[in-house]
């Protein structure tokens, strides 16, 4: 069964997460998931989705101002999270070690996890992405609750999609390194969805501003069916 998983990033507050949830409905047959900001977890766990939260510390508790514990999320109701996101990377210093940590405590915790690989443009074009691929999912705990999103930096937000042949590369490689399940991130829309997803080793996808919008969240979800 393929996983989708919708990353709402840093929209939607509590009013708009209720109308989100009365306006979706999740098909049967494919493993869906929401990753709301922190403000909404509460009133989007128990609603039928299973609900992830975009990041979580390593430590249980401590002076660690901004940040929150897998316990705090897990009192929340909430299921899994969201490790190593590209723009956890660029704009707020995670690591490879960061990310390893994060992992492996949300792993001992009782958390899924969705840990995050990518290649930006410019490693892409100096022909750096298997060196940055083997890099970065070495630091990632093998466990049967964590799938491995990759995520092209080039292609987030911008529009920009790989390639099905790309992405389908990517995908191959990084389960040569790694035993699980991984899923494809950067520019997921209804219109490239059922292509990108038909590709043998891509097991899902990780969505953004397309999981915002009910209606173009469910065509992605279904395309996971095709």
């Amino acid at each position: 069964m393929k996983l989708v998983a919708g990353n709402w990033k840093m929209f939607k507050g509590t009013s708009e997460t209720l109308a989100f949830f009365d306006a979706f409905e999740a098909p049967a047959g494919v493993e869906v998931v929401v990753c709301p900001p922190f403000t909404s977890l509460s009133l989007a766990a128990g609603r039928g989705v299973p609900v992830y939260a975009q990041n979580v510390h390593w430590a249980v508790e401590g002076a660690f101002t901004g940040e929150i514990s897998a316990q705090m999320l897990l009192e929340l109701g909430v299921e899994g999270a969201v490790v190593g996101h590209s723009e956890r990377r660029q704009y707020f210093g995670e690591t490879d070690e960061t990310v390893r940590k994060r992992c492996e405590a949300a792993l001992e915790a009782g958390l899924r996890v969705i840990a995050c690989v990518g290649e930006t443009e410019s490693e892409r074009e100096a022909g750096e992405t298997g060196a940055v691929l083997r890099r970065q999912v070495a630091a990632i705990p093998p466990h049967e609750a964590l799938v491995i999103a990759y995520e092209p930096v080039w292609a987030i937000g911008t529009g920009k999609t790989a390639t099905p042949e790309l992405a389908q590369q990517a995908h191959e490689s990084i389960k040569e390194l790694h035993p699980t399940r991984v899923l494809y991130g950067g520019s997921v829309k209804p219109e490239n969805a059922v292509e990108l997803l038909a590709q043998p080793a891509i097991d899902g996808a990780l969505v953004g501003g397309a999981s915002l919008e009910p209606g173009s969240f469910g065509a992605i979800c279904r395309a996971a069916l095709a």
